[in-house]
């Protein structure tokens, strides 16, 4: 017979299967060329084919051949219908264990089919062909392009429908989700959201069921199923998930638990965190209790855990612990929220006490940390919750956090200088998600924390001997150029703004309480160019009224101390930004319809109502350092002038009631006109010629007055 039976000894089993081939490519009929292709699959499913011989079989019979199995429909003669497909399967599933050969688009335009053969009612004689499917589909999920490929064709779709069939295999189809999910999580939930929320759904009814371990099991599986974006909260589907893994995970945390019991649990908790904030905790008193028991639990943990730390065991629960840090920085919006808290008071005033003693032994950790130990993401996420407690709570462990300030600066500029690439610790469970391998922005998280600190002698002073200003003004000039650039994602554009303002923030204080500083620093004149740059650029851009403000307000007062400065000296950037300065600060204003009168009211402009609460302050102190800038640089009454400020501004307030003008208002309009008065005789008339004098004594501008009636 030309067939032999498959010999037992490796070696015969070999040469048997040399000789299929040869059959297989020389065969004179269907008949011989299926006897042979069955040996060879025989061999295949019984796992008998090593690197060598399987590249012999693609060689020997390479794409087409599987390709046209699979699309028969004529079996031999008693046979199942499938049996072409299912020896066409397992050809490509021994193929799929190459990797060069799984990324082939020859298996990629397959994946429609495996799909297909997901969905197709499965009975005992084909349960062979979904375990092949399933690893031609674990296969391509491992290469280059296959994530892009799954998701475009529909393998999301089909799996999530396989997993909740429970056919053959169904827990296969959960561990591809898993896998798919830590990839490309964004593009699975834009394109398969309805699908994954039914996987959801079933895994959070499983999860609230469950008496046994697999409750414990669920936890590990749940965070890759729970979305950062859209919130579940949008849906009514995603609500009732929520609020079984609320009930789910209050009847486990409320137990006494295990380690290994409570750590996926609390994993599951923050992720819930992350994408929903505290939204998904119902108000009320079971919620409160649920809270800051979640909170307690975070904090206990992190105690053990860094208090006395043993480096092998610090390191065994570093997930866990970066968990409980987004518990802890829930804790502390928490204990700040006012307006429809989930907390009361004693509530509040107990965590607070709590997370203190937490965040004494996340210092403590810190100030052990090595310097081959700096580019650990555990460090990393050590130092963003510590960022979030100094944004927030200033009073206390301020001796350890001025203590630890030598190591957070020169840690920040580590990470600044060489762009450390973030090889983040899953955050809360949730597996790397896309965009994790951004450069780490340790400054971002500092900066709230240190516009607190620039505000007190003691850390100013140990901020400005370890180089901050320098570091910052480094910072700002590159999220300004990232900012501006055409490729940053809109993702980043909120964070790198708010970054920009809180590094404004910072100089302001300095300014303030350092002007020597300022004066004797050359950071601060490279910082004033960017900014003569910056301002005109932005202003605009009238969604970014905020971080003008910031820039033309922190300008205006570095100009007044660095006078001298050679690029104030009436150059074109100089003009340029304060024309854009006197635009700000002189549209801020208009004359409205006063309802409780048939007269005009000073209102604040339509287009600075919405950020004005942002701005206001800032508002004011421009104008104060304005005022303060023009007898210094003789060429300004002349840009107040062409910007027609002096005009629109006596048209304003001529018309309007005086009542209408607070007394704040009319003290920032007087110390400008003033000073344009006593700067420039141009700038006089103008004054004179809207009946100044009039309204300066009806707005009690004295100074004014007394300036008009000087010859």
């Amino acid at each position: 017979p030309r067939f032999p039976a498959m010999a037992s000894d490796s070696g015969d089993r070999h040469a048997t299967l040399k000789r299929c081939l040869g059959v297989l490519r020389d065969a004179r009929n269907d008949s011989e060329q299926f006897a042979a292709l069955l040996l060879v699959t025989k061999a295949v499913r019984a796992g008998e084919v090593d690197a060598k011989t399987r590249r012999h079989i693609f060689d020997a019979i390479g794409f087409t051949f599987p390709t046209r199995l699979l699309l028969s429909r004529q079996p031999p003669a008693g046979c199942p219908p499938h049996t072409f497909r299912a020896l066409g399967l397992t050809l490509l599933a021994c193929f799929c264990t190459d990797p060069e050969l799984a990324g082939h688009s020859q298996i990629l335009n397959k994946i429609p089919t495996f799909n297909d053969i997901l969905l197709s009612p499965c009975d005992p004689d084909s349960t062979s062909m979904v375990d092949d499917v399933y690893q031609c589909l674990s296969a391509v999920l491992a290469t280059a392009r296959g994530p892009r490929e799954l998701v475009t064709k529909g393998t999301v779709s089909a799996l999530c429908q396989a997993y909740l069939n429970g056919g053959h295999g169904f827990d296969r189809a959960l561990t591809l989700l898993v896998g798919l999910l830590a990839i490309a999580e964004a593009k699975c939930w834009q394109r398969h959201a309805p699908q994954l929320l039914a996987v959801l759904s079933k895994l959070s009814s499983d999860f609230l069921k469950a008496e046994d371990m697999s409750k414990f099991e669920l936890c590990e599986v749940l965070p890759h199923f729970i979305p950062l974006s859209p919130p579940l909260t949008e849906t009514s589907q995603g609500s009732e998930c929520l609020c079984r893994l609320y009930k789910g995970l209050a009847d486990v945390l409320g137990s006494k638990l295990s380690q290994s019991q409570r750590d996926p649990a609390l994993k599951l908790t923050a992720s819930l965190v992350q994408a929903c904030g505290a939204e998904w905790i119902p108000a009320g008193s079971a919620g409160s209790k649920f809270l800051a028991l979640l909170v307690n639990l975070a904090c206990v943990e992190v105690r053990l855990t860094l208090e006395e730390p043993d480096p092998l065991e610090v390191e065994g629960k570093k997930e866990v612990v970066t968990a409980c840090y987004v518990l802890m920085e829930m804790g502390i919006q928490e204990c700040l929220k006012e307006e429809n808290p989930l907390l009361e008071n004693v509530q509040k005033m107990q965590l607070m006490r709590i997370m203190e003693e937490a965040f004494g032994a996340v210092i403590f950790y810190l100030r052990q940390v090595k310097r081959e130990e700096l580019q650990d993401p555990f460090v990393f996420a050590s130092v963003r919750v510590l960022g979030a407690w100094m944004a927030e709570e200033t009073s206390s462990l301020k001796q350890e956090i001025c203590e630890l300030l030598p190591f957070l600066v020169d840690y920040a500029r580590k990470l600044f200088k060489e762009g450390s690439p973030a090889v983040s610790l899953p955050q809360a469970g949730v597996v790397g998600t896309e965009g994790s391998a951004l450069p780490q922005d340790a400054l971002r998280f500092l900066l709230p924390g240190f516009c607190h600190l620039t505000a007190e002698d003691r850390p100013r002073d140990i901020l400005i001997s370890e180089g901050a200003p320098a570091l910052l003004c480094e910072y700002f000039q590159q999220q300004w150029e990232v900012l501006t650039s055409e490729s940053t994602a809109p993702a980043s554009l909120a964070s790198t703004e708010m970054s920009l303002q809180t590094t404004c923030g910072v100089f302001l204080n300095l300014v303030v309480t350092a002007p020597g500083l300022v004066r004797s620093d050359k950071t601060f004149s490279s910082l004033m160019d960017v900014l003569l740059k910056s301002l005109p650029l932005l202003l605009p851009q009238k969604h970014r009224l905020v971080l003008a403000a910031n820039i033309a307000t922190l300008g205006l007062m570095m100009a007044r101390i660095l006078t001298g400065s050679a690029a104030l000296q009436g150059t074109q950037p100089a003009k340029e930004f304060f024309g854009a300065a006197i635009r700000f600060l002189s549209q801020a204003h208009t004359a409205q319809a006063d309802p409780s009168s048939d007269g005009l009211a000073v209102a604040v402009s339509p287009a600075y109502v919405s950020a004005w609460d942002n701005i206001c302050e800032l508002w004011f102190l421009g104008m104060q350092a304005l005022a303060g800038c023009i007898p210094l640089f003789p060429w300004l009454p002349h840009a107040a002038l062409q910007a027609r400020w002096l005009h629109e501004l006596s048209q304003l307030l001529s018309h309007v009631s005086p009542a209408s003008v607070d007394l704040e208002l009319v003290t920032a309009f007087q110390a400008v006109l003033v000073e344009l008065a006593r700067a420039s005789d141009q700038c006089r008339d103008v004054i004179l010629s809207h009946h100044g004098t009039e309204w300066a004594n009806l707005y009690g501008m004295a100074a004014l007055e007394q300036c008009l009636a000087e010859q």
